[in-house]
């Protein structure tokens, strides 16, 4: 396992449709593995392969929760909404937080590192967090749909 260094925007792979996955061995194992690690290491909640600069449909999050793999996620259900209830901000674009409005509930079909397929459902935080790096999948940034970006401030981070 290893820490990867993070592509910051304007990089081109951050505004790419990722690829999804078709082949579910030890390299997508130690992707996973080494995109936790990152993540942690830079004291996010969740990280997307191309934000490690790779163009694969996967992302792992850690909302305090509980941990999650996801590959070739998409969003299945939704309802809901939240606004204001937490900043986000993003591993990919160090300084800047934004307000951004979210589905409160998502159920999200995805697979596992070995390809099994499973389906969670979350709300909140964890909700916010899916639907955020499943933006990185396709291409979009938080700061392309915030109806409000500004300085990230001391203390927590954003999504």
């Amino acid at each position: 396992m290893a820490i990867r260094n993070i592509v910051n925007h304007p990089d081109p792979i951050l505004r790419e449709k990722a690829i999804q996955v078709t082949k579910f061995n030890s390299n997508l194992h130690k992707l996973l593995d080494d995109m936790k690690d990152t993540m942690y290491a830079a004291n996010g909640v969740g990280i997307a392969a191309p934000q490690v600069g790779i163009s694969k449909r996967v992302f792992v999050m850690d909302c305090g929760d509980f941990y999650v793999e996801a590959i070739n996620p998409e969003i299945i259900e939704f309802s809901g909404e939240q606004f204001d209830n937490y900043p986000e901000g993003c591993l990919s674009i160090p300084g800047l937080h934004g307000d951004v409005r979210r589905h409160m509930v998502v159920k999200m079909r995805a697979q596992d590192r070995d390809g099994n397929l499973y389906e969670l459902e979350v709300d909140d935080l964890e909700a916010r967090c899916i639907q955020h790096e499943l933006d990185h999948l396709n291409g979009v940034l938080f700061i392309d749909i915030a109806e409000k970006v500004y300085p990230a401030t001391e203390g927590k981070e954003g999504v």
